[in-house]
């Protein structure tokens, strides 16, 4: 994971993602790297070469706060991406890690998700683990279980392509908000997703190579529901306080849309306690956590 030199194996992937064609320069056949080279970047940040690759090899780890901000014009980074390159260029402070205790919800957490019969809602983890899901979400999505880890099953499970309509978007958004979530790369825990993802999904590990970072916040998802159809839905995401880490998403619908039938219709199968409709529930979750075992 390239722990050594993490700013170096981020500028590299950021290079290399770069057009040669935005900045007026061939982008031809004749070139043997893909992107800029080391020295057009350093051209175009207005730093010397021989400093950039220095940077780039690990040789030098701190640049200043110019010489980054000339970087994220270059590399077009977002708010978000250019935050994240600031925290790899200051000094890493080493200390002593503490053990980590298995994530739990809190009771009040729980019974509010029990209180949103209308509202799908999870609580995902800082490694993407679902810890808790009302019915209803889990009704919406079997990756939604309790006991899953969302971006094993994004990469791992074939039903995610069927679920996500929209599952090459979803993919790579789930790679960046790991990034983003999952803070110390030295985490054991992650070290271990990573690894397992990288040797089993060739889809994962081009996604992490880019080093894309996306906090989860808000946005649309589109869903494949064996019951009800195809849904679409706005999500919201909330820190849990008191819980670092930890993810709050609640789904809702366009009021008046067909998407908002759809839901009420699912949660209506839940709740009338239909033999057939709750055991296809049951079955699909049921799945879910054994293909995510």
């Amino acid at each position: 994971m390239d722990s050594d030199n993490r700013l170096g194996a981020f500028l590299r992937a950021r290079r290399e993602l770069v057009r040669p064609e935005d900045f007026g320069m061939s982008g031809g056949g004749q070139r043997r790297v893909a992107g800029l080279r080391r020295e057009e970047v350093a051209l175009l940040a207005g730093v010397s070469a021989d400093y950039y690759v220095r940077l780039e090899q690990g040789r030098d780890k701190h640049p200043s706060e110019q010489v980054i901000a000339a970087l994220a014009r270059v590399f077009a980074l977002d708010e978000q991406g250019a935050a994240h390159l600031r925290e790899l260029a200051r000094p890493v402070v080493r200390r002593r890690r503490a053990p980590q205790r298995p994530e739990r919800v809190s009771p009040g957490l729980l019974s509010l998700l029990q209180a949103w019969p209308n509202t799908p809602a999870v609580v995902l983890g800082r490694h993407m683990d679902v810890l808790a899901a009302n019915p209803l979400a889990a009704a919406l999505n079997s990756i939604s279980v309790p006991g899953n880890n969302q971006v094993r099953m994004m990469f791992l499970d074939p039903e995610a392509r069927n679920i996500y309509p929209d599952w090459a978007i979803h993919a790579a958004d789930t790679v960046a908000s790991l990034r983003a979530t999952a803070g110390d790369l030295d985490d054991p825990r992650l070290t271990e997703l990573v690894g397992e993802l990288s040797l089993k999904s060739e889809e994962f590990r081009r996604l992490w190579a880019r080093h894309d970072i996306k906090e989860k916040t808000a946005g649309t998802k589109r869903f494949r529901n064996p019951l009800v159809g195809e849904l679409t839905l706005a999500y919201e995401t909330f820190s849990v306080n008191g819980a670092p880490g930890q993810l709050l998403v609640a789904y809702h619908a366009e009021p008046g849309s067909a998407s908002e039938r759809g839901l009420a219709l699912l949660g209506s199968m839940i709740a009338t306690g239909d033999p057939a409709r709750r055991d296809a529930v049951s079955r699909d979750q049921d799945a879910a956590v054994n293909r995510g075992v």
